[in-house]
Parts: C-alpha cells; structure tokens; sequence
C-alpha cells in the first residue's frame, strides 16, 4: 500500500471520528473519545419510580403497577421503576402482564426497588432475607429488569419509621453487638447472592438508606471489600442529611441506578433542598449514563408534581 494511499484511509479514519463527536470536540490524534462521541451527550433519560404515585399511605388500587406504567407512558417518561411492595401478585402471568404492558406503552422497566434486611444476630434472619433477595432477582431476570435495589437493613432499635426519620436515620446499635457485627453480616449475606445475579444478569444496587447505608463511607466500605461488577450502587439524592453532594460525590462513581426526590407539597417525612443542577455536574464528572429515577415524595397530588419533577430533571440533566 502507498503511503499516499495510507494518508487518505487514515484522513477518513479522523474525519468519521469528528463526525461523531459533532459540536462535542475534536479527539486527540491515535484516539476515539467515547465520553464526547455518546450518541445523548451527557443527557440523562428520565424514568419515574411507582412509588411516586403511592407512598404507600394510597390503596394499591388507586396506583397499580398497569396504571404507573400508564400514567408514566403519558406523562412522557423514559422508563419506570417499580417498587416491589407495591406489586399486585407475584404470579408468573401478572409478571408477562407488566413486561407486555411497558412493551406497548414504550418505557423500558429499569429497576425494581427492594427491601431486605441483613443486620441481624439470628443467622436464620439473615438466611431468610438472603432466600427473600434470590426470588427479588428472580422476579427481575422475568420482567427484564437490570438491576434491584437492596438494603443492608437496619439494627431495628428504633421501632417507628417515622421515630426514625426525626433522628434523621440514626439509631443506637443492638445491645450486646458493634457495627463491625453488621458489616460482617451484610457483606456475607451479599457474597451469597452474587452468583445468581451474575447468571441472571442482575446487578444488586446496594442504596444509601438508613442502617449501615446511611453514610457513603457505610455504603462504599461494603462495595469495595466485597468488589464484584455485580454489586454496585443506587445512589439515592435524598438519603443523606449532612454533607449530602460530598457523600452523594462519594458514591457517583459506582451508580448504575440513581434515584432522585422532590418534595413539592412538602414532604413526608422530611423536605430536603436539592440542586439538580449540582447533582448533574456531579455525574457528569463520574461519567454517568444511565437512568435518573424520579422518587416523588411530597403531598402535593402527583398528577401536577410529577409532571413538574419531570420538567425539572429534565433540565437539570439535559447536558
């Protein structure tokens, strides 16, 4: 081959690599930027939690999964996240039911949001919870959802939920026991659980929330020892009450789902002020692509505060 000839498939070479970077920049010589050639930029799709139309204070009837995935499809989101509790059934019919029904509304299934506790003394408790999580991977592997959201549970000392978020999340350890005990527990219950999601192609999103994930230090101790692509991180905007973009910050980098509150009405446990605009810039430096999941949690009706989250993330996160 001349070396003329060499020049010109080389000069395409380059030129194909600008067209795809479009406005974004040009790429260094010998090198593609994936990060500036996204066919979306930095713009992040906006899905909507079911859980935004429940709060789990309205009856299943007036928010049925069917009717999330509706009302999301209308609202224009790109995507819903279902929270498991609030499910109708678990039969293998109302799955396909739910995974044909986002097939035609046309809003991919991106989460399923789970509870499950490993804090705790009795290994039968953790066993349990352990069996409880393989059947939540399972019921996410049926629907084609990518990736649950999981807990480490809590130490259970304070019995009301609502107890607990006045002490914004805190609450003594268990009598007899140190928070090293609990690290241990999780961390074993969640080595137990890898296999099966790496066969179903399920990444456990490990949330900031309450127990030994309040604090991003409690969340990334868990995901760097254990270490597995299979364990991540549901970064939650509203779960952290000091520090919050630093600890959020903290976290980014291990994402694959992020959850992101509003409170219009006011919320109803606690209203955080929360710069959208912040949290952007945050992910955009830790290069995040995927799916921001609109957690509304405030009193106002969700017909008008949804659609008004939306609008506001979108902004936020259009690049």
């Amino acid at each position: 081959m001349t070396n003329s000839r060499r020049s010109f498939l080389r000069n395409i070479a380059v030129a194909g690599t600008g067209f795809a970077l479009g406005s974004c920049g040009k790429a260094p010589s010998g090198a593609v930027q994936t990060t500036s050639s996204h066919p979306r930029g930095y713009t992040n799709l906006i899905g909507v939690s079911t859980y935004s139309f429940w709060h789990f204070d309205r009856t299943r009837e007036d928010a049925t999964i069917e009717n999330c995935i509706e009302r999301a499809a209308r609202m224009g989101f790109d995507g819903v996240e279902i929270l498991k509790v609030q499910m109708s059934s678990l039969d293998n019919a109302y799955l396909m039911k739910l995974k044909r029904l986002a097939l035609h509304a046309g809003v991919p299934l991106i989460g399923l949001s789970t509870h499950q506790g490993f804090v705790s003394p009795d290994k039968s408790v953790r066993d349990a919870n352990v069996e409880r999580t393989r059947n939540q991977i399972d019921i996410a592997h049926k629907l084609g959802i990518p990736t649950i959201r999981i807990n480490t549970g809590r130490w259970g000392t304070i019995r009301s939920f609502d107890d607990l978020m006045a002490n914004k999340g805190i609450e003594p350890v268990l009598e007899g026991y140190a928070e090293e005990d609990g690290f241990g527990w999780v961390i074993d219950c969640l080595e137990q659980l890898l296999p099966m999601a790496e066969e179903y192609g399920v990444v456990l999103g490990l949330e900031n929330h309450w127990g030994l994930g309040r604090t991003a230090a409690g969340v990334m101790r868990i995901v760097n020892e254990i270490d597995s692509p299979w364990l991540q991180v549901t970064a939650d905007t509203g779960n952290f009450f000091e520090d919050k973009y630093e600890q959020f910050d903290a976290i980014a980098g291990k994402a694959v789902l992020v959850q992101a509150k509003t409170y219009y009405g006011g919320g109803n446990w606690y209203t955080l002020d929360l710069d959208y605009n912040r949290y952007a810039e945050i992910l955009r430096k830790h290069n995040y692509r995927g799916f921001i999941s609109l957690e509304f949690e405030g009193q106002e009706d969700p017909e008008t505060a949804v659609p008004k989250s939306l609008e506001l993330l979108r902004d936020a996160f259009r690049g």
